[in-house]
């Protein structure tokens, strides 16, 4: 009985321990980008310099041009646009689509995203990991919302003649973008052609063809 209870203890003891890891100590931690130090995230600004334009950013109203490869385009705010963020563990983006303009499949490695479409229609998904690599998608419409797990790889694409934009938030203030084809095909320097033929069971040509447009 007595090794049950200090079994129990221990257990509440490391909950606690995640809990106040994870807790805000303060009311804010403006980020302070200019101040140099080994730090996992932003060193803090001196709390008697913030302004309100540390919590604020203003244009998402405007809509991002889509004229791109992919036709679309994303407007991040992250810590980087508002310091405010910093250790509150959110972040917001627009993103605008040309007519049958795509998102294309990428992954956020820090980041869940939970994602509302304003207008058009957008069909979205993403695939769940090894071994099963399910495709989990929906056709969207104004005003639904769909949640895209944290570091799976996912995307959204423009199903209609006209322009979409949506809106998501991510649970994280710099949740990282990993966009497939520019990380395998696009790296610097290349990833060697004999790994990729091997990986994606194409010819040397094919590798290099992609490889030419990224």
């Amino acid at each position: 009985m007595a090794s049950r209870f200090l079994l129990l203890a221990l257990l509440v003891v490391m909950t606690c321990s995640i809990a106040l890891a994870t807790e805000s100590l303060q009311d804010f931690c403006v980020a302070q980008p200019t101040r140099l130090a080994a730090v996992n995230g932003v060193v803090c600004k001196d709390p008697n310099l913030v302004e309100a334009n540390d919590f604020y950013y203003s244009g998402l109203d405007i809509a991002g041009n889509a004229s791109t490869a992919f036709g679309s385009r994303v407007t991040s705010v992250r810590v980087n646009q508002i310091p405010g963020l910093n250790t509150f563990g959110i972040s917001i983006a627009r993103i605008d689509f040309a007519a049958w303009g795509v998102n294309p499949p990428h992954t956020h490695p820090r980041a869940a995203e939970i994602l509302t479409v304003l207008e058009g229609s957008l069909q979205v998904g993403f695939v769940t990991s090894n071994p099963d690599n399910r495709l989990i998608t929906k056709i969207l419409q104004a005003g639904d919302v769909f949640v895209f797990p944290e570091g799976l790889v996912h995307f959204q694409y423009n199903v209609g003649y006209t322009t979409a934009v949506a809106f998501s938030a991510f649970s994280s203030q710099n949740p990282g973008t990993v966009t497939l084809a520019n990380t395998v095909f696009g790296s610097r320097p290349h990833i060697s052609s004999d790994i990729l033929t091997k990986a994606f069971l194409v010819d040397k040509q094919a590798i290099y063809n992609i490889q030419a447009r990224f």
